[in-house]
């Protein structure tokens, strides 16, 4: 937003805004106060709590949920604001919450008892830069995807075991430069994570490729590539159909979702493209 003290430059926004999805057309009727550079927000199951993460604060706000309304109740300090916490996520019993650290190479645990939200003690060791996560229907993983110093060279995914206390890393593989969008299929079986691959680059530059969608399979605590297809360039979030056999993803430049079809083993580029009218960049579906 505009810097208020000086208009000639721009900061970070803080603001929040609720839509309420059963007025006709939707409508923005609340809009409130996060923290510096609001990012990734996550409402628990029941309706009652949302998260937001602050990456330009290092801070996570906790807002209540009551009769269609958000009301601030408190603001934890997670880290540093130079840890860039990204994406906050909750798990399915809403007992706990995942903050991916885009500054450093942490998932901290938010411990979640009511409305009272702590830091649970643990910071989970992934790759570089962590940024974007999913985590299975069923509560037993995490993935994430670190999205590493945009250097041309490979990043990873990780894949966090819930199973347990503590949370852990079990396994983190390569998937190829800059992996961003990254969401796990309704079966709790895959992962899908899109990879720039330099595909954001200009186009004589020596790093540029085609942008990647990656399908990875959690197999008993391991990830393990089953499916690669191109995509468009500087590709951002994933999403599957609530049967799994549909992935759409956003291409930036492109200004599209591209749509493939998925049946366990292969990746197939569908002839329909949804178009839409800026550069999409966050895109979730319903859990069911």
């Amino acid at each position: 937003k505009l810097d208020p003290a000086n208009p000639a430059r721009t900061i970070p926004d803080n603001r929040l805004s609720v839509i309420d999805l059963r007025a006709t057309p939707p409508a923005v009727v609340q809009t409130l106060e996060a923290g510096a550079g609001a990012s990734g927000v996550s409402v628990n199951r029941a309706g009652t709590l949302a998260l937001v993460a602050n990456r330009n604060a290092g801070t996570v706000s906790v807002f209540r949920i009551a009769d269609g309304r958000l009301a601030p109740v408190s603001t934890l300090t997670v880290a540093p604001a130079a840890s860039g916490t990204s994406h906050v996520q909750f798990t399915p019993d809403g007992r706990f919450a995942l903050v991916t650290r885009d500054g450093d190479f942490f998932v901290t645990v938010l411990k979640v008892e009511g409305e009272n939200v702590t830091l649970a003690g643990r910071d989970i060791t992934v790759g570089m830069r962590p940024y974007g996560l999913g985590i299975t229907r069923d509560g037993r993983w995490a993935a994430g995807a670190n999205t590493g110093r945009s250097s041309g060279d490979a990043d990873t995914v990780s894949l966090i075991s819930l199973a347990a206390e503590p949370f852990r890393t079990v396994d983190t593989v390569s998937v190829g430069p800059t992996p961003e969008g990254i969401q796990v299929s309704p079966d709790n079986r895959h992962v899908a994570v899109t990879v720039m691959n330099g595909s954001n680059r200009a186009a004589n530059h020596p790093m540029r490729g085609p942008g990647l969608l990656i399908m990875l399979r959690i197999d008993d605590g391991r990830l393990v590539r089953v499916a690669q297809a191109e995509v468009g360039s500087w590709g951002q979030r994933v999403v599957f159909n609530n049967d799994g056999t549909r992935v759409y993803v956003q291409n930036m430049v492109e200004r599209e979702i591209q749509v493939l079809s998925f049946d366990g083993q292969r990746l197939t580029t569908l002839p329909e493209r949804i178009r839409v009218d800026g550069g999409p960049s966050a895109f979730r579906t319903a859990d069911r």
